[in-house]
């Protein structure tokens, strides 16, 4: 898969999927670090990338543009903070998750649960 890392998300986490294979990479690969999040947004739709990020800003962004494309994966605040941590729950359930994320939709990780909203937002 086709990931795209916000700044919010430490680059190890980038480096954690590039090692198990995926696609991989971190804002700052870019120089987009102070980049607004509508161009991070359009960089991850232009490269059929996912988005993981802790920026709840890309929901709205999602709701407001009613889009299919890209996935979000949210790291809610009750997520656990440790990149090295982040990566595993997320490969650990990646398997589970990849036919929500190439059909389009909002993944949101927290603490103790995951939920999904399938794209476009509506309502």
């Amino acid at each position: 898969m086709r990931f795209l890392v916000d700044d919010p998300v430490s680059p190890l986490v980038a480096d954690g999927l590039r090692n198990e294979g995926h696609d991989a990479v971190h804002v700052r690969d870019y120089r987009l670090q102070a980049a607004d999040d509508t161009t991070v947004f359009e960089r991850a739709s232009n490269e059929n990338r996912i988005v993981i990020t802790s920026d709840t800003d890309f929901g709205f962004l999602l709701a407001r543009r009613r889009v299919r494309q890209p996935s979000v994966i949210l790291f809610h605040h009750s997520f656990p903070h440790r990149p090295s941590e982040q990566t595993k729950i997320l490969l650990r359930n990646l398997p589970e998750l990849i036919p929500a994320l190439e059909q389009g939709s909002l993944v949101v990780l927290e603490g103790r649960r995951i939920r999904i909203r399938t794209l476009p937002i509506v309502g």
